[in-house]
């Protein structure tokens, strides 16, 4: 039994030795992987912006779209006499014309 002990006590040692081993380079490179991680967040790339940017149009140009149509049909009912759909018609298009210059145009050659 005293013969055993003592080939415990180093393959324990060794093994203890390389979990520190590991721990130390990954206390090591901690602040590092973090830095580089912040970094990441912090910043956008220009096709994460573009991407951004393009998702922003096709939102407002839905909205756009969605006005148009119930503006057209307020416009019907306000012909036919209805005169809260005229008010209502007015207050669709004031929408519509605070949402067009946001919307780029394609440049007619």
């Amino acid at each position: 039994m005293r013969i055993a002990a003592p080939f415990f006590v180093v393959a324990a040692s060794l093994a203890i030795s390389g979990c520190i081993a590991r721990t130390a380079a990954s206390v090591v490179t901690a602040p590092v992987k973090v830095g580089s991680k912040a970094v990441d967040l912090a910043t956008t790339s220009q096709s994460e912006a573009d991407e951004k940017r393009g998702r922003e149009i096709r939102k407002r140009e839905e909205r756009l779209g969605k006005l148009e149509r119930r503006y057209d049909k307020e416009i019907e009912k306000c012909r036919e006499g209805d005169d809260q759909a005229c008010d209502d018609a007015q207050a669709t298009y004031a929408e519509i014309q605070e949402i067009l210059p946001t919307i780029p145009t394609e440049r007619e050659d």
